[in-house]
């Protein structure tokens, strides 16, 4: 089954790692294929940042996201440019830290930020906690897929750190469950 991904938020959050890692996952490890674009404005750090996914049981014979219905959504700018108008079909992952307005659509409000902040001592592992919530919301890939694609990305020294990120953010989905407009 093809889902087409869009994640959104702000250079320096992990916006084009997290597609890249999860499609990764897709690929290498749940035998699926995958497409990964992104776009970032001249301002990596701090400013818009969006990348798209495309994964299918099937090849792609064309890699660009135009009905996505799964996103992924860290900062309310994002939010605005490129979640504002999902699909009441699609789904939606947020980061309630930083992400205030509220989709049309089925979405999960995961604090991810303010919980690898206080619970994991680093925020900058948000994009984990998220894409374990994406991964519980959607079952897009299995998680033994997600934590295999983590452990081939992140820094070495940084693997505990980023498996207990991701079984945060699967706990926090299971927790938070989806809401309908």
């Amino acid at each position: 089954m093809r889902h087409e991904i869009r994640f959104s938020g702000f250079g320096g959050q992990g916006i084009i790692l997290s597609a890249v890692i999860l499609g990764r996952a897709a690929v290498m490890y749940d035998n699926k294929f995958a497409v990964q674009t992104q776009v970032y404005g001249p301002e990596a750090r701090g400013g818009a940042s969006m990348s798209a996914l495309i994964i299918d049981d099937d090849p792609i014979l064309f890699p660009k996201v135009t009905n996505p219905d799964i996103f992924m959504i860290m900062s309310q700018e994002g939010f605005e440019k490129y979640g504002a108008n999902a699909p009441e079909s699609a789904v939606m992952v947020l980061d309630s830290s930083l992400v205030h307005s509220r989709p049309k659509c089925t979405y999960y409000e995961i604090p991810a930020t303010q919980e690898a902040k206080q619970t994991l001592g680093r925020d900058i592992v948000a994009n984990i906690v998220m894409l374990g919530a994406l991964i519980t919301a959607t079952k897009i890939v299995g998680e033994p897929a997600l934590e295999k694609a983590i452990l081939d990305s992140v820094p070495k020294g940084t693997e505990a750190l980023n498996t207990k990120a991701m079984k945060k953010g699967i706990e926090l989905a299971a927790q938070s469950g989806s809401k309908n407009p």
